[in-house]
């Protein structure tokens, strides 16, 4: 509770900055397959390579080290190395059943990278949990619409087992992230939900969704009012967009979530759209001046990178940042709201005014 406290404190007298790409790091060290399994997996039968969160298991100070760096230049919040720690995601590799254990892991591997940092600021750490790689919205089969790859029940069950090893490994902050279908986010924050039914104590959640492309969009084909409204009722920390898209092309996009978000902002791009390598080109300045401009514009109130987002990226983010204002946090809206693929408002006053 002490920590959340200090989360909120903070969050209203500066803007929040996250850490760039888990995922760009670990390729800077060029891991191979060896690498991936360390000596506890070396036989396993079959390939572990790619699977990034096997690393906190395997090579946890290599993990440490990339929440070190992000930490040294200017984060305040650490996400953990799980954002394919469920048991869906995991079922690729054979190693569903050690889903719960990466995330212990990784909440550890942050915290301890914290406490090695001796710094003269408050830092949190937020507990990943990305997607899984099916949708419940839509078939993954063209030719049968009604097909899906996976229920809402699995889903929930998954994303309620990773939220719970990371609030019981003291998370201070769940983060639902890189959201393409809403009904999945429903599923996680369901699961999240019913953990406090059971007693837990859930830490703040914030909700990060991914504008697909220059559609403005989610992939499932919501605006990013239209995703708000979905997800207004689990009352986040925050609520925002990451990935897909460099800072140039999501700014629009977080200007309308800004507009009718009653809570805070977050916004975490890529660094710039990937060139033909897949790779990624903008600069640490570049990416910087885009998000100063928004933090001038007072459009938010967490910033942060993702792919290809390297410490030098979170260093000048922070800096252009730094002194700002945060995002003023509107009074919530008091008529109906619905959301579809895009949102509708219900005319008349808000309750209490005149008619």
């Amino acid at each position: 509770m002490a920590q959340a406290r200090d989360l909120e404190q903070a969050a209203a007298e500066r803007i929040l900055v996250l850490d760039g790409a888990m995922g760009t790091m670990i390729q800077t060290h060029k891991p191979d397959e060896a690498t991936y399994r360390g000596d506890r997996f070396v036989d396993w039968a079959q390939d572990v390579g790619g699977n990034n969160e096997l690393l906190s298991l395997t090579q946890p100070d290599m993990i440490r080290d990339i929440h070190a760096a992000f930490l040294d230049a200017g984060a305040d919040i650490l996400c953990t190395n799980t954002f394919g720690a469920n048991a869906i995601s995991q079922a690729d590799y054979g190693m569903v059943h050690l889903s719960a254990e990466m995330n212990a892991a990784s909440v550890a591997i942050a915290r301890e990278a914290i406490e090695q940092a001796g710094l003269d600021r408050p830092a949190w750490v937020a507990g990943a949990i990305g997607p899984t790689n099916q949708t419940a919205s839509i078939s993954p089969d063209v030719n049968d619409p009604g097909h899906r790859g996976v229920t809402f029940d699995q889903l929930a069950d998954a994303y309620g087992e990773a939220a719970r090893a990371l609030v019981e490994a003291g998370a201070d902050i769940i983060l639902v992230e890189t959201i393409f279908d809403t009904l999945n986010a429903k599923a996680a924050l369901y699961a999240i939900d019913s953990l406090r039914d059971a007693g837990l104590a859930v830490p703040p959640i914030m909700i990060s969704g991914t504008i697909t492309d220059r559609s403005g969009r989610t992939l499932t084909g919501q605006t990013p009012e239209a995703f708000w409204v979905s997800v207004r009722h689990a009352r986040p920390f925050s609520v925002g967009l990451n990935c897909a898209l460099g800072a140039a092309e999501m700014r629009a996009h977080v200007r309308t979530l800004s507009g009718v978000a009653d809570t805070r902002v977050s916004a975490y791009p890529n660094a710039g759209l990937p060139n033909d390598m897949g790779g990624y080109d903008e600069q640490p300045r570049e990416t910087a001046d885009h998000i100063g401009e928004w933090a001038r514009a007072g459009l938010v109130n967490i910033v942060g990178g993702c792919c290809g987002t390297t410490p030098d990226h979170i260093a000048a983010i922070a800096k252009a940042v730094a002194g700002q204002r945060p995002r003023k946090i509107p009074a919530p809206v008091r008529r109906m709201r619905l959301s579809g693929l895009e949102m509708f408002e219900a005319a008349g006053a808000d309750e209490g005014e005149a008619a």
